[in-house]
């Protein structure tokens, strides 16, 4: 098992149970206690868990999305294909403002050879476009949450107002045709709200596994949104509730 894959595997396992030891996690993931014991120094290291004498217990309630480090190793060839799928959809010349998280993120990789104008909305993506060589980069004011590094508050919001953009790329942490677009945080549902409001296109980017969730803050109903971009293995009958609602789906 690929080591991300095992990282996920324990995290959800003792998400579960509240808590497992060092031996039950060892015969879980088929890794050896060694293996596990370092896993978990890592998973603690990101706020994923607490480590005690033999085991682990959980520190990530239901409502709450796990630490960027860890979501940043999950899924990420299949979010480069969205990123390029998403890159694709862009003109040369165009205005962008970019949402944060690590879907974005991997959008911003996908732009840094292009000729745009690119608003990001999180640190990680600065620092990703930083010294792209055609690429004309401006910062939004805001304070950057820990960890995520997304710009939040009341200066981002002016800054986006003060903008308009021909298109929005808009990560999210929940997308169903019932409950729209989702977020866990309601400073980050806030910002977003604003991109969308900013601009004249609003492709949204979500891997299969924001099909199965909704977060705790409305960002949009699904019909603010032109496109969706996502993976093959999206749920088929989400995929046509979109459609039905007029939102174009494209499968990378």
């Amino acid at each position: 098992m690929a080591s991300t894959d095992r990282l996920r595997q324990i995290t959800e396992a003792v998400r579960e149970a509240g808590q497992l030891s060092v031996a039950e996690l060892a015969a879980l993931t088929g890794a050896s206690e060694m293996t596990v014991r370092r896993d978990l120094e890592s998973l603690a290291a990101q706020g994923v868990l607490e480590r005690y004498r033999g085991g682990a217990r959980n520190l990530l309630l239901r409502g709450e999305e796990p630490p960027f480090a860890l979501r940043a190793e999950e899924g990420t060839e299949a979010k480069r294909r969205i990123a390029a799928e998403v890159a694709g959809l862009i003109a040369d010349g165009e205005s962008v403002v970019l949402d944060s998280g690590t879907t974005c993120l991997e959008v911003a990789r996908a732009l840094t050879h292009r000729r745009l104008t690119v608003v990001p909305l999180s640190l990680h993506a600065a620092n990703a476009l930083t010294g792209a060589p055609q690429l004309r980069l401006l910062l939004p004011g805001g304070e950057p949450r820990p960890g995520e590094l997304a710009l939040t508050g009341p200066l981002t919001e002016a800054s986006l107002a003060a903008l308009r953009f021909d298109t929005a790329v808009i990560g999210c942490c929940g997308l169903t045709a019932a409950d729209g677009l989702t977020a866990f945080d309601l400073s980050d549902a806030a910002i977003k709200r604003a991109a969308i409001a900013s601009s004249r296109r609003v492709i949204a980017v979500a891997d299969a596994a924001k099909f199965s969730r909704t977060a705790l803050a409305f960002v949009a109903p699904v019909t603010a949104l032109d496109v969706v971009v996502t993976g093959r293995d999206v749920p088929e009958e989400e995929a046509e509730a979109l459609a039905a609602a007029g939102v174009g789906v494209r499968k990378a």
